[in-house]
């Protein structure tokens, strides 16, 4: 089962792509950039559950 991190994440990231693009779009600078901020730390908080995931596998297999 994934780590709840990996899902948040990738929601985070996935949410960030769009306010991005509707940035773009629209020309809001602001906009933009708070959608870049949201897909990177979507893309840390996925990297951390990552991590969660393979510690736990990790202890399974011991």
């Amino acid at each position: 089962m994934a780590d709840h991190d990996r899902i948040e994440g990738a929601a985070k990231q996935m949410g960030g792509s769009v306010k991005e693009g509707v940035g773009k779009l629209t020309g809001d600078e602001k906009l933009k950039a708070e959608g870049r901020a949201d897909k990177v730390e979507g893309k840390v908080q996925n990297t951390v559950g990552g991590a969660k995931d393979a510690i736990r596998d990790g202890d399974k297999r011991h």
